[in-house]
């Protein structure tokens, strides 16, 4: 899950991660109130869930009240197009006045979970204001990096050691590794999956500041932070991903015109790899679980559906668990609900097979059956066309 940058420099600011001082506004009015605190001189930034911001006209510097208010009427309603957010963009409601930092070096400072170590990277880099890919691409000896012990933390050393890879003037280093310690335990804390403070800024009255600021939490480990639940901005996020969490669905939106509807994110993975061997093209990652009920399986498919672009659905389940027959009336109820009236091809394998085929066969739909995942993704492409 996604927050906000006001959002999460005011976690950040719990933990002593030092930020600039600023306020979230959602009209020029309160926006001007809130540069009245700086004079106005104050940075306009766009509060949207993508990065690219200030490369896409989203970051503004104000000089006077009077740019405030501009910059806010200019910005507020404004569709912001970046690398992240695709042609579509994103719609600006609301955005973060701050007052302007006298910067004299900028630098970069993520945490991500490791998956192959098991363990928390901290990653820095002297680039900073750049996108850590990039700096990969074209210059990866400036990303270095710090394996944290989950048993005793990010340890002062380490720290130090990262501020001083970095090239952190060598008064401040001690500033930076406290930094860099209070970003782990928020980190930590939170169940964040990724805290990226890019840039990470040298003042010049001595300060380290987090200028700008990304959390992502593990969304398994939301029911423990109920607060930060409740950050959730749903305007920022597609409908249907939104309807999919309502129902426990995991769905993903691709750009093909044949819907998948799976059971099992692996199976869901080879699906789609099949789909595209033969030469179609997916429209969906879509996993329903273990636990497939009627009502679930309905609301996959009014979320398939819901893609103009999608023109024909794949089922594929394999009935471990949830057995082949409760699929098939459930996809069977679900077609009749929904009326269907785009070509559908299910395959079954597992438990009550036979008895799952035959409740389809019997259905009086137009249901097209297949024996193997390669039969029902070419039965399908062939429908399609």
């Amino acid at each position: 899950m996604n927050i906000h940058e006001y959002q999460a420099k005011a976690i950040l600011r719990k933990y002593g991660v030092a930020v600039p001082d600023g306020e979230v506004a959602f009209s020029a009015d309160e926006a001007v109130k809130v540069a009245e605190r700086f004079g106005g001189r104050a940075v306009v930034k766009a509060q949207i869930h993508a990065g690219g911001r200030g490369k896409a006209g989203g970051v503004k510097l104000a000089k006077s009240l009077d740019d405030v208010r501009g910059y806010a009427d200019e910005l507020l309603g404004k569709t912001l197009v970046t690398h992240q957010t695709g042609p579509e963009g994103k719609v600006v409601k609301r955005l973060l006045i701050e007052s302007l930092t006298a910067i004299q070096k900028e630098y970069y400072i993520g945490l991500v979970v490791d998956r192959g170590a098991g363990r928390v990277v901290m990653m820095a880099s002297e680039e900073g204001g750049m996108e850590i890919e990039e700096v990969a691409a074209h210059s990866p000896e400036k990303i270095v990096r710090e394996t944290i012990d989950p048993a005793v933390g990010l340890r002062p050393f380490q720290a130090r050691r990262l501020a001083y890879a970095i090239h952190i003037p060598g008064e401040l280093v001690n500033k930076a590794a406290a930094f860099m310690s209070a970003l782990y335990r928020a980190f930590v804390d939170n169940d964040c999956a990724i805290a990226e403070i890019n840039p990470l800024v040298v003042t010049g009255d001595g300060n380290v500041l987090a200028l700008d600021a990304k959390l992502n939490f593990d969304a398994n480990a939301l029911y423990r932070h109920k607060d930060i639940l409740a950050l959730r901005d749903l305007d920022e996020e597609d409908p249907r991903d939104v309807e999919a969490s309502r129902f426990d669905l995991t769905y993903i939106a691709l750009h093909g015109n044949i819907g998948c509807l799976v059971n099992g994110a692996g199976l869901a993975m080879a699906t789609m790899d099949t789909i595209k061997f033969y030469g179609g093209e997916p429209a969906n990652f879509l996993d329903v679980g273990g636990g497939a009920s009627e009502e679930k399986v309905t609301e996959a498919f009014k979320i398939i559906l819901s893609d103009s672009g999608v023109k024909g659905i794949l089922v594929n389940i394999f009935g471990g668990i949830m057995k082949c027959d409760i699929i098939a009336n459930a996809v069977v109820a679900a077609s009749r609900q929904v009326e269907l009236d785009r070509p559908l091809v299910v395959r079954l394998e597992g438990t009550n097979v036979e008895l799952g085929k035959q409740i389809l066969q019997t259905s009086g739909l137009k249901i097209a059956s297949a024996d193997s995942l390669a039969e029902a993704a070419q039965k399908i492409i062939e429908l399609v066309k």
